[in-house]
């Protein structure tokens, strides 16, 4: 069977998640196996509740996707009602998501996945004279889209990146790498010279300040980040600061501040990055079941839930089939539980309007590994329409570019152009990285349009940021149910609410890390996570680099798939985790 490898935890990423692989006489992923090891019961604490409050604790799901379950839930709730929130609420609904969009990317790509990339201690070989000329190079490939014109480099000096080295090699030298310490330096896999490398690590703590400023975007609309509060069940409150143009100015300058990262260093370092790792994306490595979806997201007009135009369209794309785009329907999205720790009442998988949360834990094998043909993972397995399916960013292009959305085309074919590379290189490792990159350039560029819209839509008299209605007479002796279809930073999120008389008789969320962590179906098919590993080769099983690569390629953020808490603060269990057979301490 080849030698069986355990990556526990996985680390840079939200949440308990376990890898396991099996790699073959040339050390090439062979099987592949995701386990979240913690359980989700936020479905469970919905019950009996308000639907008006529900979103308030639908939010706790968790602290990086924070605002979209908060916006998920919202308008779920308004779509069982039958409610539309007005121009206003629209518009800032979409630039508290747009924030959210722009801060969880640039975090994801320098301080969660860089670091498979980029081998920070390699940077203190550099000459930063010629990293100056480096990221001149990379950042001169790009023009605006916008504008046409030629990028010029982020904070590039020659005495910036001399300094970046001094500070690096007081690191080494008093043995503090802190953040970079514990990892795989000097790993064959690692590829771009020392100058580039220096040019990341730059980029890397420049990040760390300019997140800090894309984190008060949210804030602003949203009342605080994270877990903002300004959002209800048919619009939004933050109407003082929509009719405060000192507020509405402050948003477009951290705006304009964050776009400018996002072009002269995100970019530019995707690129760089993108090209010297073509080879693999060339291969097809990290690339897995071929079959993307997206649910859309981003209303740009204020017509019916589902009805009007959206940012990023919905479809299904299978198998690499960029010819055409399966119009998506939420009826077709099932759970599986055959590989979970979960059990049905019914030997099927449900839809979620009819979806269960039962706990079925039976553990691992005597050897501390997962049972292949039992249960093994927190998370359950959903199926679209008998497929499986992967989502996020790349999805949400591949759709978009596929039904030939005009905006979505111009942007990738912009920087597939930039880095001479064809479309093929999109479905790999690589490609889902670029994918979110171009992504956070098309959100940043429609959040300029939307605050726009906002200013315009205020100055001419209309402060108008909730739609009035009468929770008794809609819900009073009545049964009512809905949806909320949206897209977090890591792919599609969907809930459903049933509601009795005025409470939540059932609520499911199935998140974007449940369709792509997920463990095989009730036909043994894999989940995107372990798909993407199969074929991978491992330069050395005992640094397994390429399999974090691959899996922080996603994003993965368990903490949206596992919660449960006791409300008088009692000891819910005691557990001892063991290190058993090739663990390896990422």
């Amino acid at each position: 069977m080849g030698k069986h490898l355990v990556v526990d935890p996985i680390t840079r990423i939200e949440g308990h998640l376990r890898i396991e692989a099996v790699i073959d006489d040339n050390n090439v992923i062979v099987d592949a196996y995701s386990c979240a090891t913690m359980f989700r019961g936020i479905e469970i604490i919905m019950k009996g509740r308000d639907p008006r409050d529900v979103p308030l604790l639908a939010m706790r799901i968790c602290g990086v996707c924070t605002g979209t379950h908060y916006y998920t839930s919202t308008q779920t709730v308004e779509h069982a009602l039958g409610i539309l929130p007005p121009k206003n609420a629209r518009l800032v609904r979409n630039l508290i998501q747009g924030s959210l969009f722009i801060h969880d990317h640039t975090v994801h790509f320098y301080h969660l996945h860089a670091l498979d990339w980029v081998d920070i201690v390699s940077a203190l070989k550099a000459d930063p004279k010629k990293a100056s000329e480096e990221a001149k190079k990379w950042a001169n490939k790009l023009t605006d889209p916008k504008t046409g014109e030629r990028l010029q480099p982020w904070n590039a000096g020659e005495g910036t990146y001399r300094a970046v080295q001094e500070r690096l090699k007081k690191f080494v030298k008093a043995g503090r790498l802190g953040p970079f310490a514990n990892a795989y330096w000097g790993n064959r896999s690692y590829k771009l010279s020392p100058e580039q490398n220096l040019v990341a690590v730059s980029h890397y703590l420049d990040a760390l300040d300019i997140q800090r400023e894309m984190a008060k975007l949210m804030a602003i609309f949203g009342g605080k980040n994270p877990h903002p509060q300004s959002l209800v069940v048919g619009g939004v409150t933050c109407v003082q600061d929509i009719k405060n143009p000192t507020r509405l100015g402050q948003f477009g300058d951290l705006l304009r501040k964050s776009r400018e990262f996002i072009y002269r260093a995100y970019l530019p370092d995707l690129l760089m990055a993108g090209s010297v790792y073509a080879d693999e994306a060339l291969k097809g490595i990290g690339r897995g079941l071929g079959n993307y979806m997206a649910y859309g997201d981003f209303r740009m007009d204020d017509n019916q839930w589902y009805k009007g135009k959206l940012l990023f369209p919905s479809g299904v794309v299978l198998n690499m089939d960029l010819s055409t785009v399966h119009e998506l329907d939420q009826s077709k999205v099932t759970e599986d539980v055959t590989h979970s720790w979960y059990e049905y009442s019914v030997n099927q998988p449900l839809h979620p309007f009819q979806g269960q949360t039962k706990p079925k834990y039976t553990g691992f094998r005597e050897d501390g590994t997962v049972n292949p043909e039992g249960k093994y993972s927190w998370i359950k397995a959903p199926i679209y329409d008998d497929h499986r399916v992967e989502v996020g960013p790349l999805a949400r292009m591949i759709v978009g570019y596929a039904k030939g959305d005009e905006r979505i085309k111009h942007y990738v074919d912009w920087l597939l152009k930039s880095g001479n590379f064809p479309k093929e290189v999109l479905f790999s490792t690589v490609g889902r990285t670029a994918g979110r990159a171009v992504e956070t350039a098309i959100m940043v560029d429609a959040m300029v349009e939307w605050l726009n819209e906002l200013s315009k839509n205020v100055a001419s008299g209309d402060l108008s940021t909730w739609t009035d209605y009468d929770f008794d007479r809609l819900t009073k002796g009545k049964e009512r149910k809905g949806y909320g279809l949206t897209e977090a930073p890591r792919g599609a999120l969907g809930h459903w609410v049933r509601i009795k008389d005025g409470k939540v008789e059932n609520y499911q969320a199935v998140v974007p890390t449940t369709w792509n962590g997920s463990p095989r179906d009730y036909k043994n098919r894999m989940g995107a996570f372990e798909a993407s590993l199969i074929g991978t080769p491992v330069s050395n099983p005992d640094q397994p680099l390429e399999i974090l690569r691959t899996i922080h390629s996603f994003d993965p953020c368990l903490a949206c798939a596992v919660h449960i808490i006791d409300t008088k603060g009692r000891e819910l269990g005691v557990y001892r985790v063991e290190p058993v057979g090739g663990f390896c301490n990422v």
